[in-house]
């Protein structure tokens, strides 16, 4: 049997900005896809909560908090958001207050 290559595709951006940027990541996730940003308040870590925690306030209002099931791929970014401008962004196909504690796509902006 025949080995078969595995093709990666890359996603170059040819359009200049930050709206150019989130279209492009949305158009990659799919089309149910939505950007939420916000901006951490505060990182901790509580032993008896299950370890890490990240209090995020939301752009479009509200606030969430998350203790445990933080991954180390994750907390890297919420403590580089932390350490500068604070702003990080989701990008979710989930609905409501679920969109907020989904931190599959996650990124720490300036």
């Amino acid at each position: 049997m025949a080995k078969q290559k595995s093709v990666k595709t890359k996603h170059q951006i040819h359009e200049i900005g930050e709206d150019a940027l989130e279209a492009a990541h949305a158009k990659k996730a799919g089309s149910n896809f939505e950007w939420h940003f916000g901006r951490v308040t505060g990182l901790g870590h509580f032993e008896i909560a299950g370890g890490r925690s990240v209090s995020i306030a939301w752009e479009g209002g509200g606030v969430s908090s998350q203790q445990g099931d933080i991954s180390d791929a994750q907390w890297e970014i919420f403590k580089l958001a932390f350490q500068t401008s604070g702003r990080i962004a989701v990008l979710s196909d989930l609905s409501g207050e679920d969109a907020f504690y989904d931190y599959r796509f996650l990124e720490a902006l300036r």
